[in-house]
């Protein structure tokens, strides 16, 4: 499995499971940044309680590890919901709509569409995240909804690619 792919059904963390994690990584030049994209594989998130177990096997401040996580918008510690859309808020995907469309679709989902919008819906199934610029310029707005590239589309347009 790709360090970026999702995983099917999270497993339940542990210790152990992390310990074991950091082990089979810690010998790479750079283990940190392999050994948080297994954790977030295994387990759909990077755990909280992971950080210090980390921070210590690699003799880095939890600090230093919480940082690492929170600045890659990829990582999240919670799980995502089982469809992932990731809708681009830069400037060619505005100025064709796509602020305009994501209200759309964060108001069908029940979803906060403030200035700081994305989330999980309450059932789990549908977690939208933005993003500052996928380089699909041409085809803007754009989206990756599951990982595919989508396109060209109104709100309704792209609320029908989520099934909502």
């Amino acid at each position: 499995m790709s360090y970026l792919g999702s995983v099917e059904t999270p497993q339940p963390w542990s210790p152990e499971g992390v310990q074991a994690i950091v082990a089979a990584h810690q010998s790479l030049e750079g283990p940190l940044i392999p050994i948080l994209h297994a954790l977030q594989n295994i387990y759909g998130c990077v755990p909280r309680e992971a950080v210090s177990i980390v921070a210590h096997a690699l003799n880095l401040s939890r600090a230093e590890v919480h940082g690492v996580v929170t600045f890659y918008h990829d990582f999240r510690d919670r799980p995502a919901g089982d469809r992932v859309v990731k809708i681009c808020r830069a400037e060619a995907c505005q100025a064709k709509g796509g602020e305009a469309a994501a209200r759309v679709l964060l108001s069908v989902l029940g979803l906060p569409h403030d200035t700081a919008w994305g989330g999980t819906t309450t059932d789990g199934v549908v977690t939208v995240e933005p993003v500052y610029c996928l380089g699909l310029c041409a085809v803007a707005p754009a989206a990756l909804i599951d990982g595919e590239p989508f396109g060209r589309f109104d709100g309704m347009r792209l609320c029908e690619a989520v099934g909502s």
